[in-house]
């Protein structure tokens, strides 16, 4: 596996995690309603807890992404 091998999947890798991170918040906030009751039917937990987990989970994938592949990919980037 080349250098830039690894530089691109590291590029993809990014752009494919962003967009389901955008995709979480999108059905986060369109279609709140929706997943509480899908969830509802599994769980039993408030409203606010739900918000929070979701919350929480997002900032943890957000933060997975820029020290997992993004991070890794500028530093390839640096050194050549």
């Amino acid at each position: 596996m080349t250098l830039e091998m690894v530089r691109s999947m590291l590029a993809w890798c990014t752009f494919i995690d962003l967009g389901v991170l955008v995709l979480w918040f999108l059905f986060f906030t369109m279609a709140h309603d929706w997943m509480y009751r899908l969830h509802g039917k599994w769980f039993r937990m408030e409203m606010e807890a739900f918000d929070a987990i979701h919350y929480k989970g997002m900032a943890f994938f957000k933060i997975g992404i820029l020290i997992f592949n993004l991070a890794p990919y500028l530093a390839l980037r640096i050194i050549g």
